[in-house]
């Protein structure tokens, strides 16, 4: 062994490191919107790899998105990492694209030269809450948590009531909570009848810009049939696009009184109390005039008159001969 020792150099030397046996660890996994669209949203992945030992060579990973309802792959990515040495963390950043629609469960699998060795999961949750960008405005309806007592951001006081219909004067209050000057937006307002969800009056009124952390106050007026409640919906356009909604009672039948996620019973509803007078049609015909003696009812009594006289003079015939 002595001899062999000394005849074979680097015999009795220690191993190089290239052959030491390579360890890697999926620390952590984690998960943010990168795009949100109507229709689709994309994740952004990262995987954190602990490396330490010799080099790992050819890592891949793999990321899976499952449809957390129905179990089926949604997508598949694989991110090529290549050689991974020294002692240290490695980043691995993946984007993958699914419906906006329910939750998803991740799969994270770690490839060293074809196999498997390390798995991660992670879940995401009520992926259609995610507003798409087209829908994102720093503009909403102004909150009154603080204030001590409720207080609605829709509100309304009775301007006139006249033929069985009031008047509403609305104020609605709306706040900038962004850094920089809202877009010009409008706010669209309707009063729907609380049992039967007709909608009585709607308006439309440009908001424009405002300042930041400001609040502007937008007014508008609604007329309604009396003896019924209503609900003050709210919403707030930009470029055509809903961006915000909000929703207050008004109180205007003498017994029934509406509350925040309350539902009522019946009211003594009339549809006829809802009708609105229909606006003069143009362009069309006027209806035919008849001249006397031309009408319809006319000519058939002159038909008439003639077959008796007809009968008539056939019986005098018949009586002479």
């Amino acid at each position: 062994m002595l001899i062999g020792a000394t005849a074979v150099p680097g015999a009795l030397s220690e191993p190089e490191d290239n052959v030491r046996e390579s360890y890697l660890d999926l620390r952590e996994t984690t998960i943010e919107p990168a795009a949100v669209d109507g229709q689709t949203v994309t994740l952004a992945i990262d995987a954190r790899l602990s490396h330490r030992g010799g080099p790992a060579e050819n890592v891949t990973v793999e990321t899976r998105a499952i449809d957390a309802d129905t179990g089926l792959v949604a997508t598949t990515t694989r991110q090529s990492v290549g050689t991974v040495e020294g002692e240290r963390e490695v980043s691995v950043r993946s984007n993958i694209t699914v419906e906006r629609a329910g939750g998803y469960r991740i799969d994270t699998i770690v490839y060293e030269d074809g196999n498997r060795v390390e798995t991660g999961q992670q879940s995401v949750q009520n992926v259609d809450a995610l507003t798409p960008a087209y829908a994102r405005s720093t503009v909403t309806f102004q909150r009154f948590e603080n204030a001590g007592v409720p207080l609605d951001s829709i509100t309304y006081r009775i301007d006139g009531v006249s033929d069985n219909q009031t008047t509403l004067n609305v104020s609605v209050y709306v706040t900038n909570a962004g850094n920089t000057p809202s877009d010009d937006l409008s706010l669209r307002l309707r009063a729907r009848q609380a049992d039967s969800n007709v909608i009585a009056d709607e308006s439309t009124v440009r908001v424009g810009q405002i300042r930041p952390g400001r609040t502007e106050i937008v007014r508008t007026q609604l007329t309604v049939p009396d003896d019924y409640n209503y609900w003050l919906d709210g919403m707030l356009l930009s470029d055509g696009v809903i961006v915000g909604t909000e929703s207050s009672p008004a109180n205007l039948h003498p017994t029934e009184r509406l509350q925040e996620n309350e539902t009522r019973q019946e009211v003594g509803f009339q549809s006829s109390d809802f009708e609105q007078d229909r606006p003069e049609e143009r362009g069309m015909d006027e209806p035919q005039q008849t001249a006397a003696g031309e009408g319809p009812g006319f000519t058939a009594l002159v038909g008439l008159i003639a077959v008796l006289a007809s009968a008539l003079l056939i019986a005098r015939r018949q009586t002479n001969e």
